[in-house]
């Protein structure tokens, strides 16, 4: 008869839907099966917000809660240090088996620690860095936006056929003959595009050693080698920011038409409402290219984090509340269905954006595992003295001056994990 919350940091009420469509009713019939076969409650509310539900976590540990039976879903940029303190139960898995389909084993391998997990994710990752591409703009200077899909498609979509797309937009800036740029080749986060270089290129800003230590591993060949690439190709060919405009100005210079290509997350373009859901124009989309030591198209996991907070004494406790979080994440019977995270996106962009691109990045092999989150999230440990730098600064001298500052945080991490 035990109530089991499920707490996370958007869902603002627990009330259910008057009238449901057919889909809804399917999944409230069978969460009341659960809950009758299984005797419980189960509840899924907001406990904090985005930044603090970590403090919730922590707070509710220090307690020492054990009378009350739940789970917290973090942002997974919270969870390194919480996880290397000792904040999460592992999950028992008496009566749940984590080689099923149901679990995603990027988010399980980023939170094992010493062969345990720590936390969990449920389903295919979300997409997340991406290249939305203008076709309108495209088509204009000559180029057949169709070319893009066809060179991901074959494997020769890299930072060179990238390059000399922009090189051609560049060629034909001027559009008006004035002496001033009418259009740009790129707009987004030129965080993101460093970020995706060092991935693209086979490389990583952080790794495990085979002593099981998490270490800096930036200063590698082809870490340098993308960060240098990106630095270059953003300098040459990006929109200058205007001056007094605000920190997310790319969002609206992209839907004015003014650049070619924009890099941002998946969301912002093929979920429900968003961005880019109403443009003038239409776009595609594309995975950030392969570098040359790269060998295939990527994107940078960021999946929420389910935990189990580290009270618990009892283990069959523990055991049992991680076979109901598999019982109530599965999918509803009857609506089980492969392709049923395409939703709406085919009335946003073309065919070949979703089947190509966004279906391709939700494959596993598609999928970075990014272990700087471990420490923290990638602004607080890459951006200032590094990436936010890195346009006038060169990367090597960067990573030399920070290198003291990341290995203290590894030095930290392991120590309190082991």
């Amino acid at each position: 008869g035990a109530t089991i919350t499920i707490y996370d940091y958007w869902t603002s009420t627990s009330e259910r839907v008057a009238d449901p469509d057919e889909e809804t009713a399917a999944l409230y019939a069978y969460r009341d099966w659960l809950e009758e076969t299984y005797n419980c409650k189960i509840v899924q509310i907001q406990k904090g917000d985005w930044g603090s539900q970590i403090s919730e976590v922590i707070n509710f540990v220090a307690a020492g809660q054990e009378s009350e039976l739940c789970f917290f879903i973090l942002d997974p940029g919270f969870t390194g240090s919480a996880m290397s303190q000792d904040y999460f139960a592992a999950w028992n898995t008496k009566y749940i088996d984590f080689s099923d389909e149901l679990w995603n084993p990027t988010d399980l391998a980023f939170m094992t620690r010493g062969g345990q997990v720590y936390g969990v994710a449920t389903g295919a990752p979300e997409p997340r860095q991406c290249l939305f591409f203008n076709k309108n703009m495209l088509e204009n200077i000559g180029i057949d936006w169709n070319t893009i899909y066809d060179m991901q498609e074959n494997g020769t979509w890299t930072w060179e056929a990238f390059e000399g797309i922009l090189n051609t937009i560049k060629a034909g800036a001027d559009t008006d003959n004035d002496g001033l740029d009418d259009m740009y080749g790129l707009i987004g986060s030129n965080f993101d595009f460093y970020l995706m270089s060092v991935f693209s290129n086979g490389a990583s800003f952080f790794e495990y050693n085979d002593a099981g230590e998490l270490k800096p591993v930036m200063n590698s060949n082809a870490a340098l080698e993308g960060l240098n690439w990106s630095k270059r190709v953003w300098n040459d060919y990006s929109m200058p920011q205007p001056a007094d405009a605000q920190w997310d100005w790319h969002k609206e210079a992209f839907k004015a038409g003014k650049c070619a290509f924009y890099i941002y997350n998946t969301y912002g373009g093929f979920n429900d409402n968003s961005e880019l859901s109403n443009t003038d124009f239409e776009w595609g989309c594309v995975a950030y290219p392969k570098g040359p030591q790269g060998d295939v198209y990527l994107h940078a996991a960021s999946d929420n984090i389910t935990v189990i907070p580290n009270v618990y004494k009892n283990e069959e406790t523990v055991a049992q509340l991680a076979f109901i979080y598999s019982q109530y994440m599965s999918p509803t019977p009857g609506y089980d269905d492969e392709y049923a995270w395409i939703g709406q996106k085919y009335n946003y962009t073309d065919e070949r954006a979703v089947d190509d691109t966004y279906a391709m990045l939700r494959e596993l092999g598609h999928t970075k595992i990014n272990y700087t989150l471990a420490l923290g999230s990638n602004n607080d440990v890459l951006g200032s003295g590094f990436l936010w730098d890195l346009s006038w600064r060169e990367p090597a001298e960067l990573i030399e001056e920070k290198m003291p500052v990341w290995n203290q945080l590894c030095d930290d991490f392991n120590s309190k994990a082991k």
